[in-house]
């Protein structure tokens, strides 16, 4: 259970905002009007009504989710081109999309001449991915346990899921199970620099309980040592950068719906907003190859 707070969002961007000035990327003008922008917070009325707010597996949350999924996404149009990218460069062959969800990555995986398999563990997840492609061949699974056999992959895929999961050692030891040698891996998953700021998909509970997807900010140095522990040798690592939220003249007063928070947040402090998001990556993309023997 987490306590979610609208004013304490918009003064830890005031915070993150002034520990980039403290180091140099901000001036003194810059420093001074956030300190008076923390003082008005203080001092409105409105901003201290939080939430308490549940978390959720990934089958219940994904299962309220599935009707909505597809909808617009910015991390979607991060990994969409990199899967084309590799999946078409490869000869056709048995393609896994692990965490499939509705079937948008394995969509492309079949546009590209795959047979495709997917595996995800939510029910609703899959009837929306066997709707969009009949021809494959879904399947009901858990990532750390993928019912496939060993060694029977070409190349596999999983995105926005990796997070979702406490640790990611026994995952990527399972990937390098399913993949032949030689076979490729390409896994994208919200940064986790962006799972700290809590960046994490809201779902509403049959009861109107506020719940979010359990989610856990693997570290990249973490995820590069299951990489390798498992078998993998790395040939890229992207942190693509979201573009940062738009400045508007005059900060808002309305922290807008719980279903958009923290994003709606933002625009509460939009100064300060734009300096604690500048550079901070959007997504981890890494493309893996499986050892040899």
């Amino acid at each position: 259970m987490a306590y979610e707070n609208p004013l304490a969002y918009a003064l830890g961007l005031e915070g993150l905002a002034l520990l980039r000035a403290f180091a140099g990327e901000y001036g003194r003008e810059f420093t001074e009007a956030r300190i008076a922008e923390v003082r008005r917070l203080l001092a409105a009325d409105g901003l201290g009504d939080g939430i308490a707010v549940e978390y959720v597996n990934t089958v219940e949350g994904y299962g309220i989710w599935a009707e909505t999924y597809d909808g617009p996404n910015p991390a979607f149009g991060f990994d969409e081109p990199m899967v084309r990218d590799l999946a078409g460069s490869l000869p056709p062959g048995i393609a896994l999309d692990a965490a499939c969800g509705t079937g948008r990555v394995a969509a492309v995986l079949a546009e590209c001449g795959h047979r495709v398999l997917g595996v995800d563990s939510s029910p609703e997840m899959l009837d929306h991915a066997r709707k969009r492609l009949p021809e494959a061949d879904f399947r009901l699974g858990d990532l750390a346990r993928l019912p496939v056999t060993d060694a029977s992959v070409d190349v596999l895929t999983c995105s926005l899921a990796l997070s979702h999961v406490p640790d990611p050692h026994p995952v990527l030891r399972e990937f390098a199970r399913v993949l032949r040698p030689g076979g490729y891996a390409l896994i994208t998953d919200v940064h986790p620099e962006q799972v700290a700021r809590t960046h994490l998909p809201t779902v509403r509970r049959s009861d109107g309980t506020a719940a979010r997807l359990r989610s856990y900010p693997h570290r990249v140095g973490d995820q590069l040592r299951a990489a390798l522990s498992a078998g993998f040798t790395v040939q890229r690592c992207d942190e693509p950068v979201m573009p940062p939220p738009p400045t508007t003249p005059d900060p808002s007063t309305d922290p807008g719906p719980w279903e958009v928070w923290p994003w709606s947040l933002a625009a509460l402090v939009p100064e300060a907003a734009r300096a604690a998001a500048a550079g901070v990556p959007a997504v981890l993309i890494w493309q893996l190859r499986r050892n040899r023997p």
